[in-house]
Formats: C-alpha cells, sequence, structure tokens
C-alpha cells in the first residue's frame, strides 16, 4: 500500500532553542506545523548542555564554599559529596524544563509534535522513522533544521579502546572518579574539571594548545590557568596526547609535553574536545542542501541554505555554539518570516558566560580582535582585587578587561573573570547595545557597595 504524505504549512526538525519556539510561533501565525524530535524536548541545552551542568556546577559551589567555612568566621563540618543525589537534583531540575516544554508543544493549536528520526527524501519532503513504529511521510513548503550537535571524539589511538566519558555521560556518574583525566582545555573541559575537583575528584587537564580557552586574550587565559591551578588542578599546556591504554582498572594516557613523554594514570578520562553537527541521518544530498567537509549546514546572513525554503538554525550550522545564539536565530526567522521585517545575523553581539569559578563573560572584540582591525583601540585593565564587593565576600581572583574605540569612544568588547562575571558583562553589553561611551560608565553613580560600581574604576583605568 502506498503511504499517504500529510502536508504542513511547515516541518520543524529538531525541539532545542531555536526549533521549539519557531513551531510554536508558526502554529500561531496560523501555519500548521509538524516539529519532529528524536528524543527529548529542548534539544542540547535543557537535556544535556546547559541546565544540567551549571545545576551541577552550583552542587560544586556549594561544596567549595562549605570547605572554605572557615575563611568567614564558620565552623565547617566535613564535607561529603554524594554523586548519587547530585545527579538525582540535576535529573529532576532536567525533566521539570524538559516536561514543560514538551506540554507547551502539546497543547499548542495546530503543532504536531512527532517523536523519530527525521530524513530527507526531496526539497520539499521528509520521512519520520516514529519511535513507537512505522513511517510518517511528510511534505511542507518550508523546512526548518534545528537539529543540533553532539560530542566529537579526539583522534588519540587506543581511545576507542578504553571506556571514555563525554559531556553528556559523565553528567550520569554515580560514583566520584578518584583521577579524572580531562583532554581538552576549553569551555567544557574547563568546567567538569574544576566541579569534579570541587567534588573531591584529583583532576589534570591535557590541553594542545599554548593557553586554555583558545578564544581569550592571553593574559585572562593566563589568569583562569593561575586559577585552576590553586584550585589544586593539574593543567598540562602545550601537550599532545599520543596514546590510550585501560591498565587495570586505570587508564593510561600517554602524552608528549614540552619536557618528553610522560605517562598519566586516571580512574575516568573525559573527552573534552569539541562537538560535530547532527546531520549525518538527516539525508541531506536528497534535498541537495549543501555542507562543509565535517558536515555543518551551509547558510547566509539569513539562515537560509542552498535550497529555496530550507533554512538552518543553532549549532547545526555552525558559528558559536551557545543556547542564546540559538534563539536570536529563531528571532530572526521570526521576524523575516513571519513579522515582514529584514534582519540578519550580519554583525550581532555575541556575549558567552563560562561557568568556571569565578565566572568568565565575555562579548564583543578582545583585545588581539581588536588590534587585528587596525583601528586605533585603548584597554582598561583592573584586578578584582580592587574591587570592595568582591574583598567583602572574599572572592576578589580574576580580572576585568574592556577594549574601546580611541575615536569614539564607543565599547568595542569587554572580558570579567570575577565573582558573577557573566552579570558584569552583560551590564557592559547593554552599554554597548545603546551605543553608551565608556565615559559613561566611567562617570556613573552605582550602589555601594555593588560590583557594579567596579565598572567606574574600571574604565577610569583606561590607557592613554
Amino acid at each position: 500500500m502506498a503511504t499517504t504524505t500529510e502536508r504542513y504549512d511547515a516541518i520543524v526538525i529538531g525541539s532545542g532553542q531555536a526549533g521549539k519556539p519557531l513551531a510554536l510561533s508558526l502554529a500561531q501565525a496560523g501555519r500548521k506545523t509538524a516539529i519532529v524530535e528524536r528524543e527529548h524536548v529542548g534539544g542540547t541545552c535543557v537535556n544535556v548542555g546547559c541546565t544540567p551542568t551549571k545545576t551541577m556546577v552550583a552542587s560544586g559551589r556549594v561544596a567549595y564554599l562549605a570547605r572554605r567555612a572557615g575563611d568567614y568566621g564558620v565552623r565547617p563540618n566535613p564535607v561529603q559529596v554524594e554523586m548519587a543525589k547530585v545527579r538525582q537534583r540535576k535529573q529532576a531540575i532536567v525533566e521539570s524544563f524538559r516536561n514543560s516544554g514538551q506540554r507547551q508543544l502539546e497543547k499548542t493549536e495546530g503543532v504536531d509534535l512527532l517523536f523519530g528520526e527525521a530524513s530527507f527524501t526531496g526539497p520539499k519532503t521528509v520521512a519520520v522513522r516514529m519511535n513507537n513504529g512505522g513511517t510518517r511521510q511528510l511534505t511542507a513548503d518550508t523546512i526548518f533544521i534545528n537539529t543540533g550537535g553532539r560530542p566529537s571524539s579526539p583522534p588519540v589511538p587506543g581511545l576507542d579502546s578504553v571506556p571514555t566519558l563525554d559531556s553528556t555521560s559523565i553528567m550520569e556518574l554515580d560514583v566520584l572518579p578518584d583521577h579524572l583525566l580531562v583532554l581538552g582545555g576549553g569551555y567544557i573541559g574547563l568546567e567538569f574539571g574544576q566541579m569534579f575537583r570541587r567534588f573531591g575528584s584529583e583532576v589534570t587537564v591535557v590541553q594542545r594548545g599554548k593557553q586554555l580557552l583558545a578564544r581569550e586574550d592571553t593574559d585572562v587565559a593566563e589568569e583562569v590557568a593561575k586559577i585552576m591551578r590553586e584550585d589544586g588542578i593539574e593543567v598540562l599546556l602545550e601537550t599532545q596526547a599520543l596514546r590510550a591504554e585501560q591498565a587495570d582498572s586505570a587508564i593510561r594516557l600517554t602524552v608528549r609535553t614540552q619536557t618528553g613523554e610522560r605517562t598519566l594514570s586516571g580512574s575516568h578520562l573525559l573527552a573534552a574536545a569539541g562537538r560535530v553537527p547532527n546531520t549525518d541521518a538527516l539525508n541531506l544530498s536528497a534535498a541537495g542542501v549543501k555542507t562543509d567537509k565535517g558536515g555543518i549546514v551551509q547558510v547566509n546572513e539569513r539562515l537560509e541554505t542552498n535550497v529555496p525554503g530550507i533554512y538552518a538554525l543553532g549549532d547545526v550550522k555552525g558559528g558559536p555554539a551557545f543556547t542564546h545564539i540559538s534563539y536570536d536565530d529563531f528571532r530572526i526567522i521570526r521576524t523575516n518570516l513571519l513579522e515582514g521585517g529584514n534582519t540578519t545575523t550580519t554583525g550581532r553581539l555575541v556575549p558567552y558566560t563560562v561557568y568556571i569559578d569565578p565566572q568568565l563573560g565575555r562579548v564583543g572584540l578582545s583585545e588581539i580582535e581588536a588590534r587585528a582591525t587596525g583601528r586605533p583601540i585603548r584597554v582598561a585593565k583592573m584586578p578584582m582585587a580592587y574591587v570592595a564587593r568582591a574583598l567583602e565576600m572574599s572572592e576578589p581572583r580574576g580580572l576585568m578587561k574592556a577594549v574601546v574605540d580611541a575615536e569614539t569612544n564607543q565599547i568595542l568588547g569587554c572580558a570579567v573573570l570575577g565573582l558573577e562575571g557573566g552579570e558584569l558583562m552583560s551590564m557592559v553589553e547593554i552599554a554597548m547595545m545603546g551605543k553608551v561611551p565608556y565615559t559613561t560608565l566611567r562617570d556613573g553613580i552605582f550602589a555601594h557597595p555593588t560590583l557594579a560600581e567596579a565598572l567606574n574604576n574600571l574604565f577610569a583605568s583606561v590607557d592613554a
């Protein structure tokens, strides 16, 4: 028997931070929409990214502060971390967020939520292999790809023969690693490395490059490394992983350091060296959608692929892999397709926060990036030890840094590595969005004692 093709106005593949609100907006605009989800509503952020990791980071910070209670004149008790309960708390919050999102889709008129694996059969047609059995054939003139990405495995000989954790599986541990080896000194590796150090594990971070957090200015990255080492984490820079092997109950990782080969021994190994797009099961060739050699969907500044009517949003299209960027992709599509607007990704600010402790919040250009433009710039820099509120809270680690245009006094970017660094960065971002010159923040009145008043002194330090 021929399979009936179901017609929709739009098909959304993936229910992440762009896909879910897009499906709701399309339906509310009167467009009958199918949204296809392979596993859980909410995408990476809710299920295996922001929500669970930051929930666990919070548990790690409580353990850290409990051990430091004596610094505040409080008699501390012995600190014991129960990983099973940490995991249970994390999972409860994830399920709450996930279920809320699913209920919202299910109760919205004009949206059909389908759980299954989607693949293109043509430029306007999609087959969905349903999780509960059978296949449904869908067609629509407008199709949106929001399938996200997943952890990649670095090409280390022997790595596939030893038990290896990634950013998803490490959050399911019910036992505390004795010694966690971390391959990768980027955002994911550092967040998990510091988190498990605070839970009580020994931690070694192996970073191939000259510094942690390759996108940051050298002085910021050096301060991050200093903080990691102060927390008892072994940080190995310019170190290449050569091979991995199992030795009884231990995992041995042979590395080449600046001084020669060395063998590390750990109970657990986390591979935190990047992500790949979820495009391999989409059969994009059937639709004629172009990708790069890594599988990333190619789009223009309006998020259009090379095939008319097919768009890509979020991590699957490459670029900054942040939840808020995915959500902004949704806003661009909504503005252009549903509101008659004309907006693009060109020139948008890309803020982010690395949830190490203290946090690193960053937006706009780094000093290195600003100097590469050739424009005249001025730099402001100040240690967090100069911030009264940070001292009062015994949290003085880190620094603040900003780059301004020497001719216009406009703020080009900032990095805040310090207590609530993400929130302070966001204040500066608001100034950048409003085209407020740095002198306004330098001379503004902020309540004392707040972290915000640090902006007075930071921008007063702008060099000549």
